[in-house]
């Protein structure tokens, strides 16, 4: 609905037998009155780079875009395939074509020289690798994400899969690779054992398996205020708080890379962090803007989990309630530092002054080189509206001094022909949501004045901007998503809550569903 896309079709699973049947390529967000980000993929060239690099993968899970934000592609993906799944894989693959591999089909490639080289381990690595690394740098990926708390998947004493950060040949050297290991979905057993409680759960880093320490670089993390070396002592809640941050700053990072998030095979941590991103940059107004609550729960839990193979009654009936767990998670990244317009603000903003105040523009502040705002204008490039689609496209902004805010606020608030709302109907961090409020500017080639002012109403002919909302605003649409995501898991689903502590208090998911729904039971939701 919001964007132009174009459809790799995979009808029969011949391009992936665990992802969806149609993948959709996002190449441009339509919403006006945003810059227009565009992706330079083509479906075509990325069909064919597919084809020859999903061997790289675990399970053949090779690097697909999801998300388009500010022209950049967030994508997912499995590991990295080891030598055991590589062989296996080429060898079946030439068994079963006839005695031909798509993943080998370049015009080169077909010479006895070149069929003798697959033989040895490292050709067939750079081989395969080297198609990997051509996917990733076609979607301008530069930020690869590690979710695997080890190095390599070790099963019944073999390396089953690899990972980036331990290629020996350093292949992947050119991206900046982080390794932020988080538990896997059998983890999530315990946070069903516990009461659905996520506070004060740790995972136990002393594993013999978990092998991958935290390794961040330090120019991703200067933005954040976060003690990284502390992670082996956060929750649950923690863990995944600072994640979704650092994901976050990295999307919004002034250059124009894509990311790429995987764990092992990608179908249940994966999922988890696609799925707060994306639900996250919706509730700011930032990605699929036109969407309802209840529209973008469908999207994220269709396509973001079940479609890219999430096993929900596998997982279910082990306990393992990873699903679940991201979305009743929304209730903890609802406040503003979870933003992804924040940094766009504190950017935009000059200290001492509100948006309120920077929007309550006047005629005769504006247009002559003399006055303050001429001496101190900055514009505010491609900054989304807030709620109820407003947008500040040419916004000018005043000087900090104290004694000019003083001034400018006083004869804004007596000035007849500037539009001012009431902070008593309205807190201070909220912006007015009640209709829509437009900065419009109008420029003549024979005069540098400019006529600006503020509307309350839309257009019917208008055509629908994205939105920047308020944390408040923030907050009620995902709560609105969690609310609507436990009343369905209750009633297709239908959890049980655990038995009543001591002290007789309500068990956690039931006191969650209470509060988020409305349902009481005794002992089954």
């Amino acid at each position: 609905r919001d964007y132009r896309y174009s459809v790799i079709s995979n009808a029969h699973g011949e391009v992936c037998a665990h992802y969806p049947r149609h993948i959709v390529l996002l190449e441009r967000d339509n919403a006006a009155g945003r810059d227009p980000f565009e992706s330079t993929v083509q479906v075509g060239k990325l069909q064919d780079l597919i084809n020859r690099s999903k061997m790289a993968r675990c399970r053949g899970r090779f690097v697909c875009p999801v998300i388009l934000y500010k022209g950049k592609h967030i994508c997912r993906s499995a590991t990295l395939a080891g030598w055991g799944e590589l062989y296996g894989r080429t060898g079946y693959n030439y068994i079963f074509s006839g005695g031909s591999d798509d993943a080998w089909a370049d015009a080169e490639d077909i010479s006895e020289e070149d069929s003798a080289l697959r033989n040895a381990d490292s050709q067939l690595f750079d081989k395969v690798r080297g198609h990997d690394i051509k996917l990733l740098r076609y979607l301008s990926v530069r930020y690869i994400c590690d979710l695997m708390v080890e190095n390599k998947k070790v099963k019944f004493g073999l390396n089953v899969t690899s990972s980036e950060k331990v290629d020996k040949a350093q292949r992947y050297a050119d991206f900046t690779l982080l390794s932020i290991p988080y538990p896997g979905c059998e983890f999530f057993k315990e946070y069903k054992d516990r009461d659905y409680t996520a506070e004060g759960l740790i995972f136990n880093w002393k594993q013999d398996y978990v092998d991958a320490p935290l390794s961040i670089p330090a120019s991703v993390t200067q933005s954040l205020s976060i003690d990284w070396s502390e992670y082996q002592s956060w929750d649950l809640v923690q863990q995944t708080q600072n994640y979704l941050k650092l994901l976050i700053s990295i999307i919004n990072s002034d250059d124009d890379s894509g990311l790429l998030v995987h764990c092992i095979s990608g179908w249940d941590r994966t999922p988890l962090f696609i799925s707060l991103l994306r639900l996250s940059l919706w509730a700011d107004g930032l990605i699929h803007v036109s969407l309802e609550p209840s529209e973008i729960l469908y999207l994220t839990v269709a396509y973001d989990w079940f479609l890219f193979g999430h096993m929900l009654a596998d997982r279910l009936n082990k306990g393992e309630e990873i699903f679940f767990f991201c979305f009743n998670f929304l209730k903890h990244i609802t406040s503003e530092e979870f933003s992804g317009v924040k940094s766009q603000r504190r950017k935009s903003l000059p200290p001492g002054f509100t948006l309120e105040e920077i929007c309550m523009l006047k005629q005769r502040d504006r247009g002559s080189t003399t006055s303050l705002s001429s001496d101190f204008s900055l514009g505010m490039e491609s900054s989304p509206g807030a709620a109820g689609s407003f947008t500040y496209e040419a916004v000018e902004l005043m000087p900090a001094g104290a004694q000019a805010q003083a001034t400018w606020r006083k004869s804004s608030a007596s000035s007849p022909q500037a539009v001012l709302w009431s902070r008593a109907q309205q807190s201070e961090d909220r912006l007015p949501s009640a209709g829509m409020v437009e900065v419009k500017s109008s420029s003549s080639s024979s005069s540098t004045h400019s006529d600006n002012f503020l509307r309350i109403g839309s257009s019917p002919l208008e055509v629908p901007r994205s939105r920047l909302v308020s944390a408040s605003d923030r907050e009620s649409r995902l709560e609105e998503v969690r609310s609507a995501f436990l009343a369905s898991y209750s009633r297709t689903i239908g959890l049980k809550a655990v038995p009543p502590s001591p002290s007789g208090a309500i068990g956690g998911l039931l006191e969650q569903f209470v509060r988020g729904v409305g349902l009481r039971g005794s002992s089954t939701l």
